[in-house]
């Protein structure tokens, strides 16, 4: 069966190509992958290419399909699996199949990763437990379930001490504490801030920092402090630009200056994280969210206040699986609303200029039909284009829908947009 897909062969070296698949073996599952958003991870493994750690050496022979935010549907089932999955049922994949050297779909395989029409799924993704089903009434909402398992993996991660002098933890953020994620801005920062207002536990004091006015105003319009005031969430936005030291005037929000218990790091800045050690308070948990492209990256942090004020520090990348089941659920069940982070759409033609030009683009997460032929389009922009007839039916889908994405504009282009 052939299928069409984005391959990397090194270092920015990226093709569209079409070739044959070979045919599933008896521990294997044939599947469609219908969308896949575009990660700022795929930008990082195609600029490296061979010397990402995820990359094998070998991919000039034998090139990998990029993509590790997908969504599809099962097309066939070997024999191994054909009592736990069927052909029909939609899926998505947490990347984190748990091989030993750290190999995933979307940065390893041949024949397995997101920027595909077909693929093959391996047996280690089942075995791992990595093939999950989903029920979301949006292919796209699937595409985005990794990424919100990588917010709320690090949310899940975040620990304190159950008392003074304890040595047993209580994982997650601090319920009714002061949280600040800085550098909040970008489509992860806004999962994040979707995160702390609606998931389990929710901080007294939600401070958010940016650097572009224009960013601070696109959340401000998405999570909105009344909105926050109703989840019982005192929310603060800051622009940094103009601040030399930050850590001074948000400890300032605080009650008695003390700080705060949970800090999170969405950007790998040496003086963020610098200055977000000096936010925390006592038993303070700072969680480094953003993975540097840089090797040696360090930043100076205070251990007198490691060893006299229990400060500690913690970096996730990515989630695991039960973050994966947990964030299913919290989109099919409506709680966070990924909708708001899906600002551009494509097909597969435009995947490979555009992984090259991530860092450079703005707007949020970049939605891949892998199956149509189709111009990077930002959603909210659609007033812009006035000679395309798919984009007239969507005008008024888009408004019906408060300018966001959605389960029936996602059906319209499928039924519209030109096949690959």
């Amino acid at each position: 069966m052939k299928t069409k897909a984005v391959r990397l062969y090194g270092r920015e070296d990226i093709r569209l190509e079409e070739f044959e698949l070979p045919p599933i073996k008896e521990d294997e599952i044939l599947a469609e992958v219908v969308t896949d958003s575009l990660c700022m991870s795929s930008y990082k493994a195609a600029i490296q290419g061979e010397k990402h750690k995820k990359v094998p050496e070998d991919i000039k022979e034998n090139p990998i399909i990029l993509g590790h935010e997908f969504c599809g549907v099962i097309l066939e089932v070997g024999e191994k699996w054909k009592d736990q999955y069927h052909a029909g049922d939609k899926f998505v994949i947490q990347p984190n199949i748990g091989t030993k050297n750290g190999f995933a779909p979307g940065y390893s395989y041949p024949y397995a990763g997101g920027d595909a029409t077909k693929i093959v799924l391996m047996n280690q993704i089942m075995e791992n437990g990595s093939l999950l089903k989903y029920n979301g009434e949006s292919f796209f909402e699937g595409s985005l379930v990794e990424p919100l398992s990588c917010v709320v993996g690090a949310f899940n991660a975040q620990y304190h001490h159950k008392k003074m002098y304890s040595y047993d933890h209580v994982m997650g953020i601090k319920e009714g504490g002061n949280l600040a994620i800085l550098g909040a801005t970008g489509p992860m920062g806004f999962l994040a801030i979707d995160f702390a207002l609606h998931g389990p536990k929710k901080p007294g004091l939600l401070v958010i920092t940016g650097r572009t006015e224009s960013k601070l105003d696109l959340a401000r319009k998405l999570y909105t402090e009344e909105e926050a005031k109703r989840q019982g969430v005192k929310l603060v936005y800051v622009n940094t630009k103009q601040m030399e030291d930050f850590s001074v005037p948000l400890r300032e929000m605080t009650e008695d200056q003390r700080g705060f218990d949970d800090v999170f790091v969405f950007a790998p800045n040496e003086q963020m994280v610098t200055q977000g050690e000096k936010l925390l308070a006592f038993d303070g948990c700072l969680n480094f969210f953003s993975g540097p492209a840089d090797t040696g990256f360090t930043a100076p942090v205070n251990f007198y206040n490691v060893h006299y004020n229990s400060t500690h520090f913690i970096g996730t990348s990515g989630g695991n699986t039960d973050d994966m089941k947990q964030s299913i659920e919290l989109i099919e069940n409506k709680i966070v609303n990924v909708a708001k982070i899906a600002t551009h759409v494509l097909g597969l033609d435009q995947v490979a200029e555009t992984t090259k030009q991530l860092p450079k683009l703005n707007g949020g997460k970049k939605v891949v039909y892998t199956h149509r032929e189709f111009p990077l389009t930002e959603v909210d922009n659609l007033g812009e284009i006035s000679d395309n007839k798919i984009i007239e039916g969507l005008r008024p889908i888009l408004e019906k829908h408060g300018h966001l994405w959605s389960a029936e504009a996602e059906t319209y282009f499928l039924e519209n947009a030109p096949e690959i």
